[in-house]
């Protein structure tokens, strides 16, 4: 193993057996050096390693932190890699994206609250029956955004949210070239929403599913 990569795992067990604990001072470069068994370069080098995926936060002149560690901030990385998708891997996030969101949305109907639902209600309103294409994408991104943080579950939410941004050129794509998508996404909206508001968890689920299959199902007959 590389002495950069066993500094990192030794960090790493001093957070997950508790040794150091969300929001907690790292030791002094020289003490947590020595008392791992390591270089004061390897153990450097780890730090700005652990330090770029959000697990240290290095702050000039005060010292090294252990984060939050919340799962939102480590996902970070996640959304940043999935940057670098191609556009021949965008069927697989949209497969991705119908496993996960569905669940998402069924778990949504037990949890989301009135006001939740009101005001996901005065975003379709707002939006009117025929709006643009960006405005409709726009919308489309906050309405399943809405949805999936009323699940009650921050790394299903985090994920997700990492996932959303390959598959949002699809949707542009895809309004601008086939003829009833607009009103095809508005109807699967608003039909997710009643499920959501009868508190059907299953109808929900299925209603998700069908609105992001039908994407891909576009996807695929385009490509």
């Amino acid at each position: 193993m590389a002495v950069t990569d066993e500094a990192i795992e030794k960090i790493k067990d001093m957070i997950v057996s508790g040794a150091l604990r969300p929001g907690d001072r790292l030791p002094k470069e020289s003490e947590l050096a020595a008392d791992l068994g390591l270089s004061r370069n390897s153990l450097r080098e780890a730090v700005r390693a652990l330090s770029l995926i959000r697990i240290l936060d290095v702050r000039q002149g005060d010292g090294t932190y252990v984060t939050s560690l919340d799962p939102q901030l480590l996902l970070e990385a996640l959304s940043f890699v999935v940057d670098f998708h191609r556009d021949d891997t965008v069927l697989e996030f949209l497969a991705v994206r119908r496993i996960l969101e569905p669940a998402a949305t069924a778990m949504a109907a037990l949890r989301i609250s009135e006001q939740q639902l009101d005001a996901l209600g005065a975003q379709l309103d707002k939006l009117g029956d025929d709006p643009s294409v960006e405005e409709l994408v726009a919308c489309d991104l906050e309405f399943h955004k809405g949805i999936v943080q009323s699940s009650g579950n921050s790394v299903l939410c985090s994920l997700l949210d990492g996932l959303s941004g390959p598959t949002t050129r699809v949707r542009v794509w895809r309004g601008l070239t086939q003829e009833d998508a607009v009103s095809r996404t508005l109807h699967e909206h608003r039909a997710i929403l009643a499920a959501l508001r009868d508190r059907d968890a299953e109808a929900a689920r299925s209603w998700a599913t069908v609105h992001i299959a039908s994407i891909e199902q576009w996807l695929r007959s385009s490509l």
